[in-house]
């Protein structure tokens, strides 16, 4: 088993490169927790988009229990994406205003999730948004999101086998970067 994470801006084909990396399996289970997109047309407009852009034989299973489909998973996974994840976990927690509480909650999720994937005979790729890279959001949540989805990246990054940053549609291979060691507390 492989475990990859795709890391990368919004828009610059992180998940369409993720889908390329199993295109050649026969089936593949495709792991979207989503958040509910309520009366977001927009919202309606990616997740139909994704979906569309999927084979016939894959399967897709939807909402938050990440750990539970790949562990049941008997085929490849793609799970799109780590950020909607992170904020179905703390929306389900009801943690938005408890830092403390919703570190603890996407602790305890992403230790399933990395146990899930040592159990499995089959590749998984991971897509996530990389964060943090521009303006300090204004709002506490933001930065809570920011931070938390961080900490995320870092923790499967530190598991994966393959890193691959995508930026302005190019897919950078991280290789033998090293990892930093520790949790920074700022």
């Amino acid at each position: 088993m492989t475990l990859t994470l795709v890391t990368g801006g919004v828009r610059s084909g992180k998940s369409r490169y993720a889908e390329a990396l199993l295109r050649t399996a026969p089936v593949v289970r495709y792991v979207a927790p989503l958040v509910d997109a309520g009366d977001d047309p927009e919202w309606v407009r990616r997740v139909q988009a994704h979906r569309l852009r999927r084979p016939a034989g894959w399967v897709t299973v939807e909402g938050p229990d990440v750990a539970a489909a790949v562990r049941r998973a008997a085929e490849p996974v793609v799970v799109d994406c780590l950020g909607t994840w992170v904020t179905a976990l703390v929306d389900r927690a009801q943690a938005w205003a408890d830092p403390a509480a919703a570190e603890s909650v996407v602790d305890a999720e992403v230790t399933a999730l990395l146990r899930a994937c040592t159990g499995i005979p089959h590749d998984v790729v991971m897509v996530t948004n990389e964060v943090g890279w521009g303006v300090v959001p204004e709002y506490p949540s933001g930065r809570l999101f920011r931070d938390l989805l961080g900490s995320v990246n870092a923790r499967v990054s530190a598991a994966a086998d393959r890193v691959v940053l995508v930026v302005a549609g190019r897919a950078l291979e991280l290789g033998p970067a090293p990892t930093v060691p520790g949790e920074d507390p700022a």
